[in-house]
């Protein structure tokens, strides 16, 4: 297997995208969303990045079975 640079920018790029979404549509609200976040115990928020891995590595199994 080789490393593909283009598809790796294209990705990288992608996730940047994804992740500074929120923060220009909702601007205002995001201060409180994150002050949410920041009372949540970790076990919670573990939970949601676990399943937030588990959500990205489907669509890129669906991705990848599309081709």
């Amino acid at each position: 297997m080789q490393f593909d640079v283009t598809f790796f920018l294209t990705a990288l790029g992608l996730a940047f995208i994804l992740e500074g979404l929120p923060y220009f549509i909702w601007a205002e609200r995001m201060p409180t969303v994150l002050a949410l976040l920041a009372e949540q115990p970790s076990g919670r928020l573990r939970r949601y990045g676990f399943f937030a891995l588990l959500a990205g590595l489907a669509l890129i199994a669906f991705g990848r079975s599309l081709v």
